[in-house]
């Protein structure tokens, strides 16, 4: 198992899901993605997409300013 680290935050939906999903199917079962991404529709749509697509949201923290990660696993 790794943990791969993702940054769109200065990516706009819906590229900001399109980014993670092309980068989560790229991970091997199991692994972990920490996706840097910023506060509003990123920070909406991304878990909750990921969560509809079959991923498991492990966790959303507060970076720093409006920056927050998700950390999901495949």
């Amino acid at each position: 198992m790794a943990t791969y680290q993702l940054d769109i935050t200065k990516e706009h939906c819906p590229m900001t899901f399109v980014k993670t999903k092309i980068e989560l199917a790229k991970l091997k079962q199991g692994d972990i993605l920490e996706v840097f991404l910023v506060e509003g529709e990123p920070l909406e749509n991304v878990p909750r997409t990921t969560t509809e697509q079959g991923y498991t949201v492990i966790g959303i923290e507060h970076v720093k300013e409006n920056i927050h990660k998700v950390t999901i696993q495949k």
